[in-house]
């Protein structure tokens, strides 16, 4: 099938001219591009419009899980009949394997798979290995080990109508396949067997298959609700050959046992020699019950809980070698043809850098104290180096594009012109010897400069806020001024500070003064963060004080003054790049303004003012050009999936949408033995339903709960 983008809208030229030239750079071979897309100006619209002119498969990689949900529902709404998927961590909460030698504390792995999460990765993977129009939504799990594509597509169990197959066989190969036996519960990666009738239940769909057998061949296949049992009238959904897939994304080869348990012995016995060489007879004797054990279940069951730390023994991998990833799912169909988007690449690119450092300082302390063999080692998330080999290409996206990947894109671009490329600057302008007040250098979208293309007009026309810089010693008091004057009109106001002591003091002073004001740092707690900005938007509160959480993914049309206290400190809150996305939280509203106070002008205020004038200046022309009357934009205040109440029993019950109400108000020290059991017992349930609507953070703020509960 061909990639189909379905909307109401077309793109305005300025979308346009960065669709054409993404797509152009990348036809003539340009493999690392950044599209540098101010806040506002639809980036997302136009890598929908990129995909489709190109006709490529894409992975869409995001910093993080809600981002992510976000991205996901909108690529469904743009492309309904191509296969859009959504992979992410599946845990509703996770807790990995660590020991703590300090304390002598081990913590075994705690998990909670949330089964729609599982269905949509499985889903992920199945639809590459049998689809050319997919699209893949994912987080950065995508660079951890998931197994090898080639084994998970052996495991296949192919099977139509009228071939010859007798109904044990049919049951080996599903427990083969790691489907569950159950003749009572009906769930996903089930099968059940009635007489001559099996269902099955695959892990990554929501319609179960009945076989109907015959004396020794399947007579009969029909796609049924796995609920109601009630028979689809679809006959044609699947026709000829049916390919069911395995239940998990890493299973174990049976028929490659016997030479991996060989191997996984062989390494157990040179470890525990190891071990007490070095007097560690009680680690010694710890690790070899724990393989001995694990190699039981996966002889008996085919699985085992942390099968995954022996995967290099069944993925045929040597020591330190690559594991598989998501990232293979892609190459295995597709080699090198497809596409890569990185959102928000300032932050996702540096994520995906750390993961690995990260994980192998916990695992390292697992195999030292004999919990596990150095094998697991290899059971990680991708090296950056290893990650960057593995993709075939990439298109950054933000409003902040961070030195590394634009010199990524100059390069690439580079390597196909005769000529040098032109000094440029950090945004694909030249910008070092440009004051405030002369013109850019290059404007609008388009064209791709050094494999830069910027999309920086607004559909809406709001240019970018007007700036000015004025003396920190009256800072305060000029600040008050301006919030009143903007209260007067039903705007907000947005101040940042240095650091959290600052934010809280300045609130409290405010409120002196008769603000009605809230701080926001990160000792607050996400859910009530997202109550504070609600209650913001509807007027509770007419100023925010807050330190680095006012930087970026704050969607607040109210918000006409962004205030930058000490502006004047270089350093990582005050530097070019922090600026500019605390100064776009005022790009949403036509009055928009910014106030920098500071006694003097620093290379990175200087840099970050020169390049929003910059911006600002193209989209004032362009509106003239094209007769655009900016307008503020008018956004609903979204409802919140979900209320909790606190009843005064302490009892937890689930209302409608609106407010969340903290789950502190629980008193677990006055409740007995019983009723903390009942109410973990019931929170639990709601963590799951939670993260099944995607609201992950309020899930983990459950999940937080449940654990003091139970101690």
């Amino acid at each position: 099938m061909k990639f189909k983008l379905v909307s109401d809208f077309k793109p305005t030229a300025d979308q346009q001219n960065a669709i054409d030239s993404l797509s152009e750079n990348h036809i003539r071979g340009v493999d690392h591009q950044v599209l540098l897309g101010v806040t506002g100006s639809g980036k997302t619209f136009t890598i929908a419009n990129t995909i489709e002119k190109l006709q490529k498969p894409a992975l869409i990689i995001s910093h993080n899980k809600t981002l992510a949900a976000q991205l996901y529902q909108e690529f469904r709404d743009f492309f309904p009949k191509n296969a859009v998927s959504y992979y992410v961590s599946y845990y509703d909460y996770y807790q990995p394997e660590a020991y703590l030698p300090s304390t002598d504390t081990y913590i075994e792995k705690d998990a909670g798979i949330n089964e729609l999460i599982d269905k949509l990765r499985l889903a992920a993977t199945t639809n590459l290995l049998t689809r050319n129009d997919v699209i893949v939504i994912a987080s950065v799990s995508c660079i951890y080990n998931i197994g090898s594509p080639k084994e998970y597509k052996n495991f296949v169990f192919e099977f139509s109508e009228g071939i010859k197959m007798q109904r044990k066989q049919i049951i080996d190969r599903l427990i083969d396949l790691q489907y569950e036996r159950s003749e009572y519960g009906f769930n996903r990666g089930t099968f059940r067997v009635r007489g001559n009738t099996i269902d099955i239940f695959p892990a990554y769909q929501d319609e179960a298959i009945r076989l109907q057998l015959g004396l020794d061949n399947i007579d009969k296949i029909e796609i049924i609700d796995p609920v109601s049992g009630e028979v689809y009238k679809r006959n044609d959904l699947y026709k000829g050959t049916y390919l069911l897939y395995p239940s998990k994304q890493y299973i174990a080869d049976p028929k490659k046992n016997e030479d991996v348990f060989k191997l996984i012995k062989k390494d157990l016995d040179q470890r525990v020699v190891e071990l007490k060489k070095q007097g560690k007879e009680l680690e010694a004797h710890r690790l070899h019950q724990r393989v001995l054990y694990d190699l039981e279940m996966i002889q008996e069951i085919g699985y085992v809980k942390g099968i995954e730390n022996y995967s290099r023994y069944f993925d045929d991998r040597k020591p330190g070698e690559a594991p598989y990833s998501l990232l293979d799912y892609f190459k295995e169909p597709y080699g090198d043809d497809w596409l890569v988007f990185i959102d928000e690449s300032h932050i996702t690119f540096p994520q995906i850098r750390g993961m690995y450092a990260g994980d192998q300082s916990r695992t390292k302390t697992l195999v030292e104290y004999g919990f596990r063999l150095p094998a697991a080692l290899d059971n990680r998330p991708l090296k950056f180096d290893e990650f960057m080999r593995r993709i075939p290409n990439f298109i950054a996206t933000s409003a902040t594009p961070a030195d590394w990947e634009v010199n990524m894109a100059q390069q690439s671009s580079a390597l196909l012109k005769s000529s040098p490329t032109a000094s440029l600057g950090k945004f694909g302008t030249n910008t070092s010897k440009r004051s405030v007040n002369s013109p850019p250098s290059q404007g609008g979208a388009g064209g791709g400069l050094s494999g830069v293309t910027e999309q920086i007009l607004r559909p809406t026309g709001i240019p970018d806020p007007i700036i000015e810089v004025r003396p920190v010693e009256t800072q305060v008091k000029d600040v008050i001024k301006e919030i009143k004057k903007r209260k007067k009109k039903k705007q907000r106001t947005l101040v940042t500070t240095l650091t959290k002591k600052m934010a809280e003091d300045l609130a409290q002073y405010l409120q002196e003064q008769g603000v009605d004001v809230q701080y926001l740092h990160s000792d607050v707690k996400t859910l009530e963060r997202t109550d504070i900005l609600d209650d913001l938007r509807k007027g509770k509160y007419d100023c925010l004080v807050g330190v680095n959480l006012l930087r970026e993914g704050l969607d607040l049309p109210e918000v006409s003054l962004v205030a930058i206290l000490d502006a004047d400190k270089e350093g990582f809150l005050r530097s070019e790049v922090s600026l500019i996305q605390t100064m776009g939280r005022a790009a949403r509203h036509v009055e928009g303004m910014v106030i920098l106070y500071a006694d003097k002008e620093t290379g990175s205020m200087q840099r970050a003012i020169s390049e929003v004038d910059r911006r600002r200046k193209y989209q004032i022309k362009m509106n003239k050009k094209y007769n655009i009357v900016p307008q503020s934009i008018t956004k609903p205040i979204r409802e919140k999936l979900i209320e909790y109440q606190i009843s005064p029993d302490n009892t937890f019950s689930r209302k409608g949408a609106g407010a969340y109400e903290a789950l502190e108000s629980i008193e677990s020290d006055s409740m007995t033995p019983m009723d903390r059991k009942k109410l973990a017992n019931k929170l639990r349930r709601e963590m799951k339903l939670a993260a099944r609507e995607l609201n992950f953070e309020l899930a983990a703020e459950i999940r937080d709960k449940v654990r003091e509960l139970e101690g």
